[in-house]
């Protein structure tokens, strides 16, 4: 016979104690694996090359010096490197706006045959891994006399289909009415574009601008690729050129990785709340 009795057992609402302690352990377990390698490049770019080798003491705010870095700064000419990676990323991401919001107009507002066909080329260049292309873009960069060149360095990374796929998605929520009523004012399409469309957007303008300057600041196979002088060699090439193979000389890399990662680290801090309302921002219209 079925009992009248509540069931015996103890349930535990979604609220309880139990359920939150839970959570948080969970969460602090996650946050421990994530952060350890931070803390043990933070360790080693911070002692001398004798201790960063010396286990575990190594991994133990013990006998740190500011030496470590102010060397691999040095040694490396990280200064000049910085420079060369920023111009090459503020360039970069300026192209990326441009091209992706004028792409990205064309794509929502106008009409012309075998758009959609187009479109879908676009995305397909998003399923093709970076290193694919490597090879006939360096090429091409000889052919055209651009090697060891910013111009070589930055015109391959101008367009992106992510960058026109996510502002599309904005423009498509736009009211057509919006653009009628534009149209009835005289403007064109170039003035909606700067004066309508794009202000419209500026979330996803600033989250894909934060995006592809992260990524562009972190490049290392395409200036390799292209880059064999001193001159215009990037902050990730020089890094790795802090490795002259010596074991005890780990804690110039790791240091060298530390001041390549603090700007990137400082703009994702300040930003995040932008970039993931702007990535979010076209995800509702398809």
């Amino acid at each position: 016979m079925p009992s009248d009795r509540p069931d015996d057992r103890p349930a535990l609402d979604r609220s309880s104690p139990a359920r939150t302690v839970g959570r948080y352990v969970l969460l602090v377990v996650v946050a421990l694996i994530v952060l350890a390698p931070v803390w043990a490049i933070l360790m080693q770019s911070l002692k001398s090359g004798p201790d960063s080798v010396r286990h575990p003491r190594s991994l133990l705010p013990v006998d740190l010096t500011w030496d470590t870095l102010r060397h691999a700064w040095r040694a490396g000419d990280l200064g000049r490197l910085s420079w060369n990676s920023l111009v090459m990323s503020v360039l970069v991401t300026a192209g990326v706006l441009v091209t992706s919001l004028t792409a990205a107009y064309a794509f929502a507002f106008l009409h012309f045959p075998l758009r959609r066909g187009l479109f879908a080329v676009f995305l397909a260049t998003m399923l093709v891994p970076a290193e694919v292309t490597i090879l006939i873009n360096k090429r091409t960069i000889e052919s055209l006399g651009w090697k060891n060149s910013m111009v070589g360095l930055v015109v391959p990374l101008l367009a992106t289909g992510m960058g026109t796929f996510l502002l599309r998605q904005v423009f498509l929520q736009l009211p057509q009415e919006l653009r009628e009523a534009a149209s009835l004012d005289g403007l064109g399409h170039a003035k909606f574009l700067w004066e309508v469309a794009a202000p419209l957007s500026r979330p996803t303008l600033a989250a894909l601008g934060l995006l592809t300057f992260l990524t562009t600041w972190n490049q290392y196979l395409w200036p390799q690729s292209v880059v064999d002088d001193t001159a215009h060699r990037t902050l990730q090439i020089g890094i790795a050129h802090l490795d002259n193979g010596r074991v005890d000389n780990i804690n110039l890399v790791t240091a060298g990785t530390v001041i390549a990662a603090l700007p990137i680290a400082v703009m994702l801090i300040a930003f995040q709340r932008h970039l993931v309302r702007g990535l979010t921002a076209g995800a509702v219209k398809g």
